[in-house]
């Protein structure tokens, strides 16, 4: 199937590294592995963070002005080269998609969203304009795929009865992370002399940008915690970078000096061996909708302690591959992380337990099976209806 592939919150082909970002990717990458044709239709980014109606009519007009140039770039194509299918990822009130219902419209084609979220208390605010359109998308919408199940309800409370609601495990393909974490002794001896680490202590790894916010947030958290860890033997590593480098320095500084080694950003290549070299992954996960950090750690055997916000708990199966902590809470937080630094076997036990959940549940050849049924189904529910 021809599929017209559209991101109104983050376009998927942009460098600056983004777990949304990365989702779109592997969403595509699945499909095309399902054999479907998959293009990429639009950069155009529809967010609007400030909730400036203004703006939101700006946005508004961009998108049906691209929208009908779309649709004329279309038919002037052959019949057998449009697009059969328009697949929109991850829009709700501050990205909604302006592009994909009116290009559905105009071609009579099947209309499918992921990762949609819809938030009733903003019908009558400052995103009101942004709101109205998520809903008409949705309500639009012939097969709704969640990746969070923290989002299903809302969306059903607006879309059509007889919609197709699917729930897509988050994935990714871990085949490099898996390899890395059979070479970890090389690895990790390669990263003790590069990185100045005593490898006869656990190593702690986080990997996330630095912001303002909930990344903000979920650093201060682990700071906290690692202050409350300062009789246990451990070092951490933080991979990231970003506008708040300079606090999340001096939250480091303060809770844990000279026990931390910021890293900056790395390559994506670069990161299977960090990820490999580690004992134990440690983000306290802040208003996370699921994190493609923990997948890729679990994936490359570490064991994950995060707080249990959003769609975590789908991803880190809680006292087998990981520790699951209520969000913000650094205590509970502290403690999680003690129980697996004092406890190497258990640490083990848990990081091969991840390693297998994730290459049976949330491998990118399961999640093209799933996408493959849902835009077939969608595609004869739009024919029965239409």
């Amino acid at each position: 199937m021809r599929i017209a592939f559209y991101a109104p919150l983050k376009p998927p082909t942009h460098p600056v590294p983004s777990g949304d970002r990365r989702m779109a990717r592997l969403l595509m990458a699945a499909l095309e592995r399902a054999n479907h044709r998959v293009e990429l239709a639009s950069r155009f980014r529809a967010w609007d963070g400030s909730g400036d109606p203004v703006r939101q009519q700006e946005l508004a007009d961009m998108g049906s002005h691209l929208a009908r140039t779309l649709v004329r770039r279309y038919r002037d194509m052959a019949a057998d080269a449009r697009p059969e299918l328009w697949f929109t990822y991850h829009l709700y009130y501050k990205a909604p998609d302006w592009l994909g219902p009116a290009v559905a419209d105009a071609f009579d084609i099947p209309y499918v969203v992921a990762e949609a979220s819809h938030a009733g208390k903003r019908a009558g605010g400052q995103w009101a304009r942004g709101h109205a359109a998520a809903v008409a998308a949705i309500a639009r919408a012939d097969a709704i795929i969640n990746l969070n199940p923290a989002d299903i309800g809302g969306v059903t409370d607006v879309a059509q009865p007889s919609v197709i609601i699917v729930m897509l495990k988050p994935f990714l393909d871990g085949a490099d992370l898996a390899a890395a974490a059979g070479r970890r002794e090389a690895l990790r001896a390669a990263a003790a002399a590069r990185y100045d680490l005593d490898p006869t202590v656990p190593w702690l790894l986080t990997v996330a940008m630095m912001r303002e916010g909930d990344k903000h947030a979920s650093y201060r958290v682990l700071a906290e915690a690692l202050a409350r860890l300062k009789s246990e033997a451990w070092r951490l590593i933080v991979v990231g970078d970003g506008p708040a480098r300079a606090v999340v320095e001096a939250l480091f500084a303060a809770a844990a000096p000279k026990r931390v080694r910021l890293l900056g950003a790395r390559h994506p290549e670069e990161l299977a061996d960090i990820y490999a070299a580690a004992d134990l992954y440690v983000w306290p996960a802040i208003n996370e909708a699921y994190g493609m950090t923990l997948l890729e750690a679990q994936a490359a055997g570490l064991p994950v302690v995060a707080g249990a916000s959003g769609g975590v708990p789908t991803i880190v199966a809680a006292d087998r591959s990981g520790i699951l902590t209520p969000p913000g809470d650094a205590d509970a937080f502290a403690s999680a992380v003690r129980r697996l630094l004092t406890d190497g076997p258990k640490r083990r036990r848990m990081g091969e337990a991840a390693k297998e959940t994730i290459a049976c549940e949330h491998d990118i050849a399961a999640a093209a099976a799933v996408l493959d049924r849902t835009v077939r189904d969608a595609a004869n529910r739009h024919r029965r209806l239409h």
